[in-house]
């Protein structure tokens, strides 16, 4: 595991990407976080649309679970599957849509992230919004919303009105795995519907 401060930054490697490939080529190589380093399959750098010059909307969620650190992407499990649903539904369209976490890497066990791992994963982020330059910024979750607005941030005090983040758009609701978990007829599935509505409303202008 290198030491080098020069490889070791994402900060300065971040702010050096011209594109996205080359952003996702520097995430792979991170090592930043030396227990998320030993746990992890695989980063998960996220994805993006690769026909169109700038997302329609970028998704942010927390961190990669199981089957997003075997198989590289963002969003692949139960909460992806009805996310994608829920995107058809609201009229959006899944090929315009670009993906990232807070962390890149799996915490162990799917614990909640540490704070020092979100700011050293931060820049990564920053800089996938600046390269997806979306139209539209979806926050999905606890943890994403805290990214945006800091330790305080609540998800009930923050939905239900169109915020900002660097002159966009910026939505916060809850994470598909907590309209799973409290199922069809719980307020986390209504809230992310009537949000998703919110966002597909945004993109069309």
């Amino acid at each position: 595991m290198t030491t080098d401060r020069a490889t070791n930054d994402p900060a300065a490697l971040a702010a050096a990407a011209p594109t996205w490939d080359d952003l996702a080529e520097a995430v792979r190589g991170c090592v930043c976080c030396p227990e998320l380093v030993l746990s992890r399959t695989t980063v998960v750098v996220g994805t993006r649309p690769w026909d169109t010059a700038r997302a329609e909307v970028l998704l942010v969620g927390e961190a990669p679970g199981a089957q997003e650190d075997i198989a590289g992407v963002p969003f692949v499990g139960r909460a992806g599957h009805l996310l994608d649903s829920l995107l058809a539904e609201a009229g959006l369209d899944r090929s315009l849509v670009a993906v990232a976490n807070v962390l890149k890497c799996r915490p162990p066990r799917n614990r909640k992230p540490r704070r020092a791992e979100v700011a050293r994963c931060r820049p990564w982020l920053a800089r996938q919004i600046e390269l997806a330059d979306p139209r539209v910024v979806l926050a999905l979750g606890g943890t994403a919303a805290e990214w945006f607005f800091g330790p305080a941030a609540r998800i009930a005090a923050l939905r239900g009105q169109v915020r900002e983040h660097g002159g966009r758009p910026l939505v916060v609701t809850y994470h598909p795995s907590a309209a799973i978990r409290f199922g069809p007829n719980g307020a986390p599935l209504a809230a992310l519907r009537d949000d998703l509505a919110t966002v597909a409303r945004l993109v069309s202008g």
